[in-house]
């Protein structure tokens, strides 16, 4: 089943390209079924690269799924005008809707305090709105870290370095919905300059952690109703995100360190590894299937909050 987005979308001919199936909206509203309902509080600078990369981990399903991109006051630097007001709804626009998923991934403000970014307070309303409104939500890097300190109390860490590489994570719960069919370990990239600490995740009774690497720490979190996930790792990323992040930073003249585990040899000038790929579809799929579609109710009138 495909995924339904504007077919004038950039996403859209990148994602056809790869053959993936995708639906535009006019002949979606023409099918008789209950698509999945599915949205996305898009945090990162450049939307279109991470919208992407979403939908296409989101496509990799038999599953009918219907997108909703959602933005904050904040006016991104990296983004048309444009482009967000063809694309983009607001949360007012939203609030009153009820969805089987939500996403709200990462941000570029990790080394800020929570409270001092621009759009915390409104962040905070969509946390509160997501425990009534939406069955289950995904929270990717800082996005995990602010919902887990909105929802529990934990503060964040800095790190020594920032920690960006592809490393390898142990399976703790392979018995987890979310983690069907994954072996004992698997790839994962991090790009990061906090953690939240293990010792403090495990203080919560709420919290069960569920995968995590010797080299990154904590990677994989779920509350014990399988509703709320929380990930610190970056499984959306292409193959050359970290090799971009990483020419980024020389041209600021920032001295990165190149990214752990991730070039062939540790030789910049070699393509990047791309070993996660298949963890990563894996996990959206366990997702939309066992967390979302076998437990969503059909009426979402009926949705219980957490």
């Amino acid at each position: 089943m495909p995924i339904q987005i504007p077919d004038n979308l950039p996403a859209f001919a990148t994602l056809e390209e790869e053959n993936i199936f995708v639906i535009p909206n006019d002949r979606a509203i023409h099918q008789d079924i209950r698509a999945l309902s599915i949205a996305i509080v898009n945090l990162m600078p450049d939307k279109i690269v991470t919208e992407t990369q979403l939908l296409r981990l989101l496509s990799n399903t038999p599953l009918h799924v219907d997108i909703d991109l959602i933005q904050t006051s904040h006016v991104p630097k990296n983004t048309s005008h444009e482009h967000m007001l063809k694309f983009y709804k607001s949360f007012d626009e939203v609030k009153e809707n009820r969805y089987d998923g939500l996403i709200i991934t990462g941000a570029p403000v990790e080394q800020m305090e929570f409270e001092d970014v621009d759009y915390w307070e409104e962040l905070c309303e969509i946390f509160e709105w997501s425990k009534s409104h939406v069955y289950s939500t995904i929270h990717i890097c800082w996005g995990a870290q602010a919902a887990l300190h909105y929802h529990y109390g934990l503060d964040k860490y800095p790190l020594e370095r920032k920690l960006s590489g592809v490393y390898l994570h142990k399976t703790l719960d392979s018995n987890h919905p979310l983690l069907k069919g994954f072996g004992d370990t698997f790839f994962c990239p991090h790009s990061r300059h906090t953690e939240i600490r293990r010792e403090d995740i495990c203080k919560v009774e709420e919290l069960e952690i569920l995968a995590q690497s010797d080299e990154a720490g904590v990677h994989l979190v779920s509350d014990l109703s399988h509703r709320q996930f929380f990930m610190f790792g970056h499984w959306e990323y292409d193959r050359e995100t970290l090799e971009l992040e990483y020419i980024r930073d020389l041209k600021r003249g920032l001295s990165p360190e190149k990214p752990q585990h991730y070039f062939p040899d540790d030789d910049a000038s070699c393509s990047p590894q791309f070993n996660w790929c298949c963890s990563a579809n894996l996990m959206y799929a366990n997702w939309l299937n066992h967390c979302v579609y076998q437990k969503t109710p059909y009426d979402l009138n009926e949705l219980e909050p957490l």
